[in-house]
């Protein structure tokens, strides 16, 4: 099991060192960059940059370098703790990040949370009591939750809040506390507005997760090995626990990359809607204004996200499953 750990950790690195290139070379495959994006708003507001001044920025700037130096110059700096100069808000990266790093993390890793405790217990209970009431509603919300997309949803929300209760969903904070420093009030109102992002997210994962749950434990819990169980007088939910669930969350545990993808993917456009103080407003901004090293920081954290999410779904793989620990003594 060890080596097995060492190899997945040492292919998750390359990944990420490769995933690096890729991400600095789309972002550098629209046409322009940030000097043209700048001269742009300037022309906007009237004022009249010249040629030459265009010029002598893109030069300060490292703009004039080919591609592949601007990477090494900015991987060798990423090494060394140093993300670059955002150019857009005239700060280093690191700080820029560090002020949407915390709520980001906060909000991807609960609506994965949900996601997973919502459609694991109600995926149980749905194979458990198939065709009941609570079967087929659970049913029908899971429908609705692959067809309605995110940003709908969150619209709705964000109408159906303000109608009824008067109050707005958006954001994370109540405008009292937004600048106000932690407290245990602070942490209760970041808890009452947490819900919304994260059913908006964790909506079409959960839908999807719990009818895989579903689907799975009903296979398992029509084999042999559960009825001679059975028979054997084990108790039903002794049973239910310990052999037909724990087998059917091995298709589960192998989706957490993919899933926290889809969290991470859709934060943006639902960041925009409900005016989230995460990376998702500020990686649109950033590829709006061409701000070449805060977009690659930003795409490369991201996607890293979605790389531990896959490692930490091998690890949990291999406690699930003993065949993967056993490595190739359980093949022969």
């Amino acid at each position: 099991m060890l080596e097995l750990f060492a190899r997945r950790l040492g292919t998750t690195l390359v990944t990420m060192f490769l995933l690096s290139i890729v991400a600095f070379i789309l972002i550098q495959l629209p046409p322009g960059d940030f000097v043209d994006s700048y001269a742009g708003k300037k022309t906007q507001g009237g004022v009249v940059v010249t040629q030459d001044e265009l010029d002598a920025m893109r030069s300060r700037l490292g703009l004039d370098r080919p591609v592949y130096q601007q990477y090494a110059i900015w991987i060798g700096d990423l090494f060394k703790g140093d993300m670059g100069f955002s150019w857009e808000y005239h700060r280093p990266v690191k700080d820029v990040l560090g002020e949407s790093l915390p709520m980001t993390l906060v909000l991807a890793f609960s609506t994965l949370i949900f996601t997973y405790v919502i459609a694991i217990i109600i995926g149980i209970y749905s194979a458990v009591r198939q065709y009941s009431i609570g079967d087929n509603v659970a049913t029908v919300i899971g429908y609705l939750g692959l067809a309605i997309p995110g940003f709908l949803l969150a619209l709705i929300l964000m109408f159906l809040g303000q109608k009824w209760f008067g109050v707005s969903v958006g954001g994370l904070f109540s405008l009292e506390f937004q600048n106000a420093p932690w407290s245990f009030a602070k942490l209760m109102d970041l808890f009452s507005h947490l819900w919304v992002p994260v059913v908006v997210l964790g909506m079409a994962g959960t839908a999807f997760q719990l009818r895989t749950m579903r689907a799975t434990l009903l296979d398992e819990l029509n084999k042999m090995y559960v009825t001679s169980a059975r028979s054997g007088g084990i108790p039903e939910f002794k049973l239910l626990m310990r052999y037909p669930v724990r087998m059917a969350l091995n298709p589960i545990a192998s989706t957490l990359g993919w899933e926290l993808s889809k969290i991470v993917s859709g934060a943006p456009i639902i960041g925009m809607v409900l005016s989230l103080p995460t990376f998702g407003p500020l990686y649109i901004n950033a590829l709006l204004n061409q701000d070449v090293y805060l977009s690659a920081a930003l795409i490369l954290i991201m996607c890293s996200l979605v790389i531990i999410g896959t490692f930490i779904s091998d690890i949990l793989l291999m406690i699930l499953d003993p065949r993967l620990r056993m490595g190739k003594a359980g093949v022969k």
